[in-house]
């Protein structure tokens, strides 16, 4: 069987970007340098086997297509969890999230990085 592992993205700025993948719930694993000579910052998610792995390069300039990808996270409150990433100083949006999930609307709400990488919230079981 094939197993998904990881997936990478490349940063800006690896502190900053640690700190906000931290605020969401991940942990700060193994810190090295590849052979290219890139910081690579691997954060993992307790109870997960894949992983997210950030990367900066010196050289290259962090900038994608609007919309070109995202990563998501599943909870299972996501008021509570979205409220915890409030206080936490993270906007969540859209806005009006609350209201909308009170009024039955799907419970899907997005974040945003300091790359600007959207990260997805969903509600799960």
């Amino acid at each position: 069987m094939i197993k998904f592992l990881h997936t990478r993205i490349r940063v800006s700025d690896p502190a900053t970007s640690i700190a906000f993948y931290e605020k969401v719930g991940f942990k700060l694993g193994q810190q090295k340098k590849s052979p290219q000579g890139n910081e690579l910052a691997f954060m993992h998610l307790p109870g997960n086997d894949h992983f997210l792995e950030l990367t900066y390069s010196p050289d290259y300039e962090v900038t994608f297509p609007e919309d070109l990808m995202h990563t998501c996270v599943g909870v299972p409150n996501i008021i509570k969890y979205c409220g915890d990433l409030e206080e936490r100083g993270i906007e969540i949006w859209p806005d009006g999230w609350r209201e909308k999930f009170s009024s039955g609307e799907r419970k899907m709400a997005f974040i945003t990085d300091p790359d600007g990488y959207e990260v997805e919230i969903l509600e799960v079981d």
